[in-house]
């Protein structure tokens, strides 16, 4: 119903191709635009997981909003475009498929699909699939993952093929297979790689850490801020702290996706109701934890893996990078 209702809108608009993307683009400023800007939450059902799409944007300027989305995936879709020229553009020195790699595997996202798509722009060529996956798994290799561990799905987002179901458009599509630890998968569709997806391990007994990935002011209700439950558990009654700035308050109820949640989880995208909190003294990057249990506080040092990316050749005395760590961007 919803791609329906968005459809219409999009032909309205002349942007028909944007089929799915639409779907996703709930923010009406990039519907106009016809690009993906924010970081839009959306849920979907498979046969085996409750999955949250991080949608995170494909357009240059809109870098700083990917990583904050990013740090947040336990796997990334990387959608390749399988057009002429596209797909070269993309996985050029410069290109948008490069950089969004890597930056999901900077930020620790360690699975990874591959969806070849507009496969229907390529007459759905056995070939260029073949030269598609030979050059991507060079390339993704080099950014530090195991190809073997990856799925490769041709698909059409336009025509839907390869989505949910087997398209009958390459008979010559034997599925896709990947390594894990467990063994060999196998499987068909874009819908098949997402329910390979192997859970990651959730620390539900440690203290609770939750970056914020935005803080939201709604009539009515008042400050809710947002973000994933990275340790621990969150629940009404608490009483949390944000680091680093000391904000002490009483959490009164704790939603996901609209529905009120008894608690929060590690792996949740949660929103939560604070009380006599103004949305001017949180921000996205504060990390909300337990004030009775073991809370969130500053470090004088501590050791971490650095990525450095697009530097300026060399760093010395005086260099001022811009730092990202879990949902916080700090110049």
């Amino acid at each position: 119903r919803t791609i329906e209702k968005f459809e219409k809108e999009a032909a309205e608009l002349g942007k028909g191709s944007f089929k799915y993307a639409w779907v996703l683009d709930k923010l009406k400023a990039e519907r106009e635009r016809g690009i993906t800007i924010d970081i839009a939450l959306w849920k979907f059902e498979t046969p085996k997981y409750m999955v949250t799409v991080i949608d995170a944007p494909g357009h240059r300027d809109f870098i700083k909003n990917m990583i904050t989305g990013t740090s947040q995936a336990d796997c990334a879709i990387l959608i390749i475009a399988g057009g002429t020229g596209e797909f070269e553009a993309g996985i050029s020195k410069d290109g948008q498929t490069r950089e969004h790699a890597l930056l999901a595997f900077t930020l620790g996202v360690r699975q990874l699909i591959v969806a070849v798509n507009k496969m229907d722009t390529t007459k759905w060529s056995e070939d260029r699939f073949n030269e598609i996956i030979k050059e991507t798994s060079t390339f993704i290799k080099k950014v530090g993952y195991n190809p073997k561990a990856v799925a490769f799905v041709p698909i059409s987002g336009w025509h839907g093929d390869n989505m949910l179901e087997e398209s009958p458009n390459m008979p010559w599509y034997k599925g896709w297979t990947k390594e894990t630890k467990g063994g060999v998968v196998k499987g068909k569709t874009l819908l098949d790689a997402i329910d390979a997806i192997e859970p990651p391990v959730r620390p539900s007994d440690k203290p609770l850490r939750l970056p914020l990935q935005d803080v939201y002011k709604i009539g009515g209700i008042g400050t809710v801020p947002v973000g994933r439950v990275e340790t621990g558990v969150i629940k009404a009654g608490m009483v949390v702290t944000f680091a680093p700035s000391s904000v002490t308050t009483e959490v009164k109820s704790v939603e996901m996706h609209h529905e009120q949640l008894v608690e929060g989880v590690p792996g949740d995208n949660v929103g939560f109701n604070v009380k006599n909190v103004s949305v001017k003294d949180i921000r996205r990057g504060n990390v909300a934890s337990d004030s009775k249990n073991d809370p969130a506080k500053e470090a004088a040092s501590f050791n971490a893996q650095v990525i450095v990316l697009n530097h300026p050749g060399q760093i010395g005395a005086g260099y001022a990078p811009v730092l990202d760590c879990h949902t916080a961007h700090i110049a």
